[in-house]
């Protein structure tokens, strides 16, 4: 449970953080919403860290579905649009990888 809050957290983080430059650049927002958006990036990277795996490429690569989820809830919470059925048979394909990948058997190479 820890590394998928660590994997929620730094989704979040991410997304506010690209979102932030996204609004600046985008959206015409200050220049201002920088500031919390490079914090919010690093705080990403912190999270990331978290996770429990004893390869950093592994935990990036489950990271990623994590981090479509996410997008998919932030599109709906934040910007106000609704998931279609293809967002969402896709989202699950990507579940089920980072779920193999995470939690598959390793053995020996």
């Amino acid at each position: 449970m820890p590394t998928l809050a660590a994997y929620i957290g730094a989704a979040l983080a991410e997304i506010a953080g690209c979102f932030a430059f996204w609004a600046w650049l985008r959206l015409d927002k200050s220049i201002w919403w920088l500031a919390p958006g490079i914090a919010s990036l690093a705080l990403f990277a912190y999270l990331l860290t978290l996770a429990d795996s004893a390869a950093a490429g592994r935990a990036y690569a489950t990271y990623g579905g994590i981090y479509i989820a996410v997008s998919l809830v932030w599109l709906w919470t934040v910007e106000g649009v609704r998931p279609d059925r293809w967002d969402l048979i896709g989202v699950s394909f990507c579940l089920l990888g980072a779920g193999i990948i995470i939690a598959g058997p390793r053995a020996p190479i």
